[in-house]
């Protein structure tokens, strides 16, 4: 099978997966296994310029937007943070997604940022609060806050997820989101890599709010 294929097979059992399972309860296998496929090919792609290339011209228009947005998010965090092999990584279970969605909600209704960019920002921070480590610059807790910022921002435990979420939903509005959303989000973290990580998450979930159950369903084991 091709890597085009092998990435449309997926797509469609993730679509019937999805469809099945509406985020209620942990991702079934259905989800996971085709999740999984298509993120590693993601990462092979966003390390091989000329694969990607080559892959996405065959594949449906909708698909390639999609997969072309996840390959270069996933681009960025590698020019971002390399991988270098290290100690295991910290690992811990995430909230139920729906909890979580729940909790993006609740976040944009106080403070009007898009609960899409707090998704993406949880995804690319801390994998839904399954990655435990603090970063080399001591930012902590699932949505990755420095000590001073959460001294001016946090309310509680910094790793608690509800805590942490509206937190970064504080932050964003009073560094301009929603209106000036990518300034708001260079301010939480300065770099452009970041930002257009994070911007292309929110914009998959934004064109389509399953997204946000498939990329819950991925693993941080790949790397």
């Amino acid at each position: 099978m091709t890597v085009a294929a092998a990435l449309i097979a997926a797509d469609l059992a993730l679509q019937r997966g999805v469809a099945r399972w509406h985020g209620v309860g942990a991702p079934p296998a259905a989800v996971v296994q085709p999740a999984v496929t298509e993120q590693r090919i993601e990462l092979r792609m966003a390390r091989d310029l000329r694969l990607a290339r080559g892959v996405l011209v065959q594949l449906p228009r909708k698909l390639a937007r999609d997969v072309a947005d996840d390959v270069a998010a996933r681009r960025d965090l590698l020019r971002l943070a390399p991988h270098k092999p290290g100690p295991p990584i910290r690992l811990g279970p995430a909230l139920p997604v729906a909890r979580l969605r729940s909790l993006y909600a609740e976040a944009q209704c106080r403070s009007g940022v898009a609960w899409q960019v707090l998704a993406a920002v949880n995804f690319v921070e801390s994998d839904f609060g399954r990655l435990r480590e603090s970063s080399v610059d001591g930012a902590q807790g699932p949505m990755q806050f420095m000590p001073a910022t959460w001294a001016s921002y946090g309310r509680g435990d910094v790793h608690d997820p509800r805590a942490a979420i509206l937190a970064a939903a504080r932050f964003l509005r009073a560094a301009g989101a929603p209106a000036a959303e990518r300034a708001a989000l260079l301010r939480y973290n300065p770099s452009s890599l970041y930002v257009d990580a994070v911007e292309r998450y929110a914009g998959r979930i934004r064109r389509a709010p399953s997204a946000l159950l498939v990329f819950y369903a991925r693993r941080p084991s790949v790397r």
